[in-house]
């Protein structure tokens, strides 16, 4: 009888955010990354343009508390941008209704506002153009490559690599 080997094909980069994130979220009082992956899922692409969780902060747990007592619920800390934080502020109970649906249970029970610019990137960064000196060395080193595509993708990095190497950007 002849073994088939079981077909492993690659893994999205999705699957190993989760478990890589959770030790540093934890820190954070977040007890899985969910809330802040999906977070625009969550509260809608409109209120995540203007604010972004922070941090859960638990209520301390008494020593000699009862097995049966009920958990105190959180804080949700969200950092805002300043001229969104009444609005933010007006729509908390929708906000912790839709926090908590996700996580199941009524984890969170008030929210805690801090104004700020919003630590995540605006949007994607604007790279110049590599220099035409560089452009040309890059396709003098690359003249034996047949496959077009691989080629003009080598002279792209060649031509930045030595923009860098010349004291560019």
């Amino acid at each position: 009888m002849i073994k088939r080997k079981k077909a492993s094909f690659p893994k999205p980069l999705a699957e190993f955010v989760g478990a890589a994130v959770d030790p540093v979220l934890a820190k954070q009082g977040f007890g899985q990354s969910s809330l802040i992956l999906h977070w625009d899922d969550i509260v809608g692409k409109r209120l995540a343009e203007c604010c972004e969780p922070i941090k859960l902060q638990w209520p301390p747990r008494p020593r000699e508390r009862a097995p049966d007592a009920a958990v105190e619920p959180a804080t949700l800390v969200l950092r805002v941008i300043g001229a969104m934080a009444l609005e933010v502020q007006h729509m908390a109970p929708q906000i912790l209704e839709r926090v908590n649906a996700h996580l199941g249970w009524r984890a969170v029970g008030r929210l805690a506002i801090r104004q700020g610019p919003l630590e995540r990137a605006a949007g994607p960064t604007l790279v110049a153009p590599p220099d035409p000196e560089a452009v040309a060395e890059a396709s003098r080193a690359t003249e034996g490559i047949d496959d077009d595509g691989l080629r003009k993708a080598l002279i792209l990095l060649g031509a930045r690599a030595m923009r860098g190497r010349a004291g560019g950007v």
